[in-house]
Order: C-alpha cells, then sequence, then structure tokens
C-alpha cells in the first residue's frame, strides 16, 4: 500500500475550516449576531409589553391589535363551554384570516430596530470622525515640532 505525502500547501477541509472560523471579522460577525439576537428579543418585548398595550388603549374597543383581523371565506366555528353555558366562538386556528396585528406588531419591532441601529451607527461615526480628527492634528503637531529639529541638523552639518 503506497500513501501519498502530504503537500504542506493544502490544509485539507478541517485545515481550511479552522483558518475561516479564526479569522477576526467572522468572529465579529458571530458577536453581532448573538448580540442582535438577544436585541431582537429586548424589542420585542419592548413591543409587545409596553407599546401595543399603548396602541391598544389608544384604539379603544375590545381587543385591540389582538383583533384586528379580516375573516377570509367563512369563518369555522367551535363551541365550548363557560359556566354551564355552551359558547359558539371562532376556531382561529381553522380559519382563514389576515392578521393585520401581528403585521403591525411586526412593522413597529422593525422600526424600532431600524431606529436604534440608526442612532448606534450615527454615534459610532461621530467617534470615529472625532478619533480621525484628533489623529489629524496630532500628526500636524507633530510636524510642526519636527519641522524645526530637522533644520537645526541641517545648520549643524
Amino acid at each position: 500500500m503506497c500513501r501519498k505525502k502530504k503537500d504542506p500547501e493544502k490544509k485539507g477541509f478541517f485545515g481550511e475550516f479552522k483558518e475561516f472560523i479564526t479569522r477576526g471579522n467572522v468572529m465579529d460577525m458571530a458577536v453581532g449576531v448573538i448580540i442582535g439576537g438577544a436585541f431582537t428579543a429586548i424589542v420585542t418585548a419592548l413591543t409587545g409589553g409596553i407599546l401595543q398595550p399603548l396602541i391598544n388603549w389608544l384604539i379603544g374597543g375590545r381587543g385591540g391589535l389582538e383583533s384586528a383581523r379580516t375573516i377570509l371565506g367563512d369563518p369555522i366555528y367551535m363551541e365550548t363551554e363557560v359556566g354551564g353555558q355552551i359558547v359558539k366562538q371562532i376556531d382561529w386556528a381553522k380559519t382563514n384570516y389576515i392578521d393585520w396585528g401581528a403585521f403591525i406588531s411586526a412593522v413597529i419591532n422593525f422600526l424600532l430596530v431600524a431606529l436604534i441601529l440608526f442612532i448606534i451607527i450615527k454615534v459610532i461615526n461621530s467617534v470615529h470622525k472625532k478619533g480621525v480628527e484628533a489623529k489629524e492634528k496630532l500628526e500636524a503637531k507633530m510636524k510642526k515640532e519636527e519641522a524645526p529639529a530637522e533644520e537645526e541638523k541641517k545648520e549643524e552639518k
């Protein structure tokens, strides 16, 4: 049985995977995804726990956003017993409908995430701009200080 020598240039699948996963940008992306997931949970809690009840209160009426539905076709009913009486209710699991409340909540979530990301990026860009300006000022100051020192060296020669 003849075994081939491994080419040192070839890393194999696991070697390439290790190189890929240890790159800085992949790790940054992974951290971003994890933070994004946690951030989405916070925004969803804000929307569902605070904003949606406020919107329901402003809209008034029964059910608020949860009842903002358009039934397509005939509703399917189920009978349940409540307090000894038979009550006929719509079976939402079997009825075909458009859930406007869920759509409005998703739009609110999206707008909140977009607004907060916009603010974060604006702050990061502002800090970066100030850092670049400070670096340029420092470089200009260093050049001014170096110029007289270079002239003194020329005069000494």
